[in-house]
């Protein structure tokens, strides 16, 4: 039976509940005590869209949740994932457009490419928060499909650009409609699960988004196979055409997702709805035993400028920040100049497109294997690593290779560095536990992912025209980097351990009464309370 806090397989006997005093924390969750009543302490404010499913003596059988997961996962985190790949498909087709001879079509060099991708990130960065900001206001299922129509119209328009000006400006407009889109769907995806199942799908967001470069690679294949026809170029017909796909998909899910799990009844999802009352009972306590915070705001609540000040304010958010400030740095020039490095050493456009597959296959099993394994062992930081471990030796082979070395080799290199671990869906899924609040998730999802186009400005800088094509500058700053994040990543980690154990040491030598004390009286929120352990 599932009860009291937390659904468990037992037999047909209702446990009770343990002592608070010697209820031990458990990593799956954000707080320390597990026998304390949950209708007394952590009742979801009146305007919350599922109050009236939440019931704290309400029980369920575990087999029940986990056909409800599934029903998510293909309703909800299926639609997500191929949100996503629209994102990309418009966001990342640009690699496959240099490959047919963009840049001189357009009289353009590497440099102006450089200033034309790092106008698009800072775009992207400063639509980020205010994008998240609306979102929380309108409702994501309102506002997502509305920055995917948007962008999708901007980057049909690349088919007309005529040179580096108009180039600069489609990047600025992308970055400005596209920014906030990724911490948006996290946003949404929060109210469907718990903690502990976020980094799973998240890495099924990043799988759709690495999916979509095998996808796309194909498509260039055969699409930038029509330069020429009708007097265009190839990459003019490239961007037209997977823009309106965009486009197609943005309106449809206008009319797909619904606000809420408890929200789901229209004439396209039907007059009852996709859940049963019974389910949307199993959803709502689930979520709320898991993280109670997520009852104190309304799906349609915005922030204050007060509550935002504090978001910003909270340093213990500030370490994950760092991180995204340089973890992606590493492999992220010779992500974006793959398709250039490939053409430089003899292969092919045709060629060129279809030798990047392997080096997304790679991505997408070490993305899958290391979110898994973060999990397994709750070890999210050192886990992390992995990143930093696989890059660095590839990094000093490259600085030391000689010019004349294979193209062959010089591919192989090329492909595992862009295939190295990507441990983004275990940073943002930490970012939004440790959050504590949805306020503060709200802000922190932004925050970080600015931190992280912020990185990607940085990254396309570092390969320069008058270093190529060797690029040993690039490659020794990659590798200094590279160095720098292995502190990080292990700081980031003693960090987080500390002050759990500090707050671990006050809480335990708290008498139960104590405790119910603290908890009925306390001004303290999210992460701020005694009670609240930090995922690490």
């Amino acid at each position: 039976m599932a009860s009291g806090l937390f659904s468990k397989e037992v037999d047909n006997t209702v446990h009770e509940q343990p002592d608070v005093a010697s209820a031990p924390y458990d990593d799956s969750r954000a707080f320390a005590h597990s026998g304390l009543n949950q209708a007394e302490f952590y009742r979801p404010i009146d305007t919350y869209e599922g109050l009236h499913r939440w019931d704290p003596d309400f029980e369920w059988e575990p087999k029940e949740e986990r056909r409800i997961v599934r029903k998510i996962d293909l309703r909800i985190c299926t639609w997500v994932c191929l949100m996503f790949f629209a994102l990309q498909l418009d966001r990342g087709n640009i690699t496959q457009a240099l490959s047919d001879n963009l840049l001189d079509d357009l009289n353009m060099n590497t440099n102006d490419y450089n200033t034309g991708q790092t106008i698009f990130y800072l775009t992207f960065l400063f639509a980020e928060l205010p994008s998240q900001l609306i979102s929380k206001k309108v409702g994501p299922d309102r506002w997502i499909p509305i920055q995917m129509v948007s962008w999708s119209l901007v980057a049909s328009c690349q088919a007309f650009l005529s040179g580096r000006s108009s180039f600069w400006a489609c990047r600025a407009l992308l970055g400005l409609i596209e920014g906030g889109f990724i911490p948006d769907n996290i946003l949404y995806l929060s109210y469907y699960y718990t903690g502990s199942e976020l980094p799973r799908r998240l890495s099924f967001f990043w799988v759709a988004y690495e999916s979509t470069s095998i996808i796309s690679a194909f498509l260039a294949y055969g699409i930038l196979r029509l330069r020429g026809f009708h007097g265009m170029a190839g990459w003019r017909w490239l961007f037209a055409l997977e823009g309106l796909l965009t486009g197609l998909i943005g309106i449809v899910s206008y009319f797909y997702l619904p606000p809420s799990p408890y929200q789901t009844a229209s004439r396209l999802r039907g007059k009852n709805g996709w859940f049963s009352e019974r389910e949307e009972k199993i959803m709502a306590n689930r979520i709320l035993r898991d993280d109670p915070s997520k009852g104190d705001m309304h799906n349609r609540q915005g922030l204050t400028p007060k509550a935002l000040w504090l978001c910003l304010c909270d340093w213990h958010m500030w370490p994950i920040y760092l991180l995204g400030l340089t973890w992606l740095i590493p492999n992220n020039p010779m992500t974006q100049y793959l398709t250039l490095q490939l053409k430089a050493v003899g292969f092919s456009t045709f060629t060129t497109n279809l030798l990047t597959i392997p080096s997304y296959v790679i991505f997408i099993i070490q993305l899958l294997f290391w979110t898994w394994l973060s999990e397994k062992v709750k070890e999210r930081f050192l886990v992390g690593l992995s990143s930093q471990l696989w890059a660095l030796p590839l990094l000093i082979t490259l600085e030391v290779l000689p010019g004349t070395a294979s193209a062959w080799v010089k591919w192989v290199l090329s492909t595992l560095l862009v295939g190295a671990p990507y441990v983004h869906a275990i940073l943002v899924a930490i970012t939004s536990r440790n959050a504590g609040t949805v306020r503060t998730r709200t802000v922190a999802s932004a925050l970080y992912n600015m931190t992280v186009q912020a990185s990607n400005i940085i990254a396309s800088n570092i390969y320069r025209n008058d270093d190529k094509p060797l690029y040993r500058t690039g490659n020794k700053v990659l590798i200094g980097l590279c160095v720098y994040n292995i502190a990080l990543f292990i700081g980031a980690k003693i960090f987080y351990v500390l002050i759990n154990r500090h707050r671990e040491r006050i809480w335990n030598s708290m008498s139960k009464e104590e405790k119910e004390h603290y908890l009925s009286t306390t001004k303290d929120k999210g992460n701020k309370r005694l009670d609240f352990r930090f995922a690490h």
